[in-house]
């Protein structure tokens, strides 16, 4: 009998490795199959800028945005490992995304069990897949979740081992974490609350590492922050980052009441949810089972603190992105591995023991099933430029790449062109330089008490820098105008284009499947039939 029971425990420790391999096998898949989607917003934004420093260009000079430059420096990274393209950008996310799965593998060993680790870190590879959060894209998220979670697990290995070299590292990672995304700051504060609370917790504990690591961790954690402020004084533009990433920053991120905040929460959050519902039951579930079994974990306070300042990461601002919900899916997938290694638990007192192993493993297949066929036209079906399509609706994405490549091939390296629409992947693709820092019009647009002044900045810059040519977006959601919009860009823009340049060309996106793009003569009389276009303007006599 005993040389048989070996083979059974070994396969019993195998089983949970079987729907992790193929989880990660389709995630790697699907995102392999999506490298070359076209560029959305967001990432045009950061290769743009990304684009400028490979060019020795510093950021707040030719780009303004009120973001801080961390993910700009990871885009210019991946791009000189994998090349300027959106392959390459979406080649440096699968690598990311990745390091990701693997430290919530690492979370959940540390809080549960071997098993947990597995059913986390296969949930996340789904989770953040998922297009209900724009998975495909590489948002700052993304490249937040990496460095908070770099963050976390190194401050409970020095808490744990009493190192401050790790704390020093830890600190450095929370900070790192804040420039790619300022709503990361929540994970800095969770983390020094837990660092507070794991010494008050036990208040005979080595006090000197206590007073000395809290020193050397808070520094460590400004540390990011006091060299982009220093970047941007040696660059001389200090001016525009103090502007873009605290003045109008704290007009942005006030702008929203309460009650269409909650709205807009419950919106995002329910889509979200039903796009892999099982999981999110699974985490309900494992959120529940958590607190009526304490012996199933490590570091309770820990778990609920992680879930509690990931939700608060998504607060800032009351916009509730759908992507800002990348943030909090480390910590929802920690909880389904929790959840379906404590259901074994539940069932260890039947005598049919030989069903516990199999059950976790069970719901968790069909969770994943679910999460796969609900989304498989995402995943399998589509091609690149319909996935960016069925995500973004009439975003001219698609269309940013043609219109690039024909500005590309009619200039000269050192042309510059201005783009009147927030579509910075145009300046990327073309590989040009923006005749304004406004690569974005949102800001131009909002009721708050700067959007003349900038508007009257972006004129200047434009008739000063005499551009090779003027895109001009005619898409709703490349302005986002309102009633109570200034409207002194688009009284100039009239005027100024008319008078000094000629029509080139017109892109009229006629629905999800047609586009038609006309060039030089044929677009010169041509009337859009959409409400989607784009119009391009060639500068007279260049």
């Amino acid at each position: 009998m005993i040389p048989r029971e070996g083979p059974k425990i070994s396969r019993e420790k195998f089983l949970p490795y079987i729907p992790l391999a193929l989880v990660l096998a389709v995630v790697f898949y699907v995102r392999i199959r999506l490298l070359p989607v076209p560029l959305e917003r967001d990432e045009g934004e950061f290769a743009y800028m990304g684009q400028l420093l490979l060019k020795g260009i510093p950021p707040f000079t030719h780009a303004y945005t009120m973001k801080l430059p961390g993910v700009s420096v990871m885009y210019a990274l991946i791009m000189l490992l994998f090349g300027q393209t959106s392959t390459g950008i979406h080649t440096g996310l699968l690598i990311v995304n990745t390091a990701c799965m693997y430290l919530v593998y690492l979370l959940s060993k540390r809080l549960f069990d071997n098993n947990a680790a597995l059913f986390s870190c296969a949930s996340y590879g789904l989770l953040s897949l998922s297009a209900s959060v724009f998975g495909v894209f590489a948002h700052a998220t993304h490249f937040a979740v990496l460095f908070a979670l770099t963050g976390i697990l190194l401050l409970s290995s020095s808490i744990k081992n009493r190192q401050m070299s790790l704390l020093l590292i830890s600190g450095l990672c929370f900070g790192a974490a804040v420039s790619m995304k300022q709503h990361a700051v929540l994970f800095l504060i969770f983390a020094v609350l837990y660092f507070v609370w794991c010494f008050w917790k036990n208040p005979a504990s080595d006090k000197k590492y206590f007073s000395t690591g809290s020193a050397i961790f808070l520094l460590s954690a400004i540390t990011p922050y006091a060299l982009i402020v220093l970047w941007m004084l040696n660059a001389g533009s200090f001016a525009n980052f103090w502007f873009w990433t605290v003045q109008y920053a704290g007009e942005y991120s006030s702008g929203v009441p309460l009650t269409l905040g909650w709205n807009e929460f419950t919106r995002s959050f329910g889509i979200i949810a039903l796009s892999q519902l099982p999981l999110w039951i699974l985490a309900g579930s494992g959120g529940v089972l958590l607190c009526i079994k304490k012996r199933d974990c490590a570091d309770r306070p820990f778990v609920f603190g992680f879930i509690l300042f990931s939700l608060l990461a998504n607060c800032p601002g009351l916009y509730f992105r759908k992507h800002y919900f990348i943030l909090l899916l480390p910590a929802v997938a920690v909880l389904v591995g929790g959840g379906l290694s404590s259901v074994g638990r539940l069932f260890s007192s039947l005598k049919r023991v030989q069903i516990t192993p199999l059950l976790p493993v069970f719901l968790l297949g069909v969770a994943v099933t679910y999460g796969f066929y609900n989304e498989r036209e995402i995943f399998f079906t589509l091609t690149p430029l319909e996935v960016s399509r069925a995500t973004y609706g009439a975003n001219p994405f698609p269309e940013s790449i043609q219109i690039a490549n024909y500005i590309k091939n009619n200039t000269t390296p050192n042309d510059t062109i201005a783009v009147l629409g927030s579509e910075p992947e145009i300046l990327f693709y073309a590989d040009k330089l923006s005749a304004t820092g406004h690569i974005y019009m949102y800001g131009l647009m909002e009721g708050h008490q700067y959007a003349e002044r900038m508007q009257m900045q972006m004129i200047y810059e434009i008739e000063a820098a005499r551009p090779a040519y003027i895109v001009f977006v005619n898409v709703e959601t490349s302005w986002l105008n309102q009633e109570s919009s200034v409207q002194t860009v688009f009284n100039w823009s009239r005027s100024y284009i008319g008078k000094q340049y000629d029509r080139v060309g017109v892109v009229d996106i006629i629905d999800s499947n047609t586009t038609h793009y006309l060039w030089e003569d044929k677009a010169v009389k041509y009337t859009p039939v959409s409400d989607s276009y784009i119009t391009i303007f060639k500068k007279r006599g260049w």
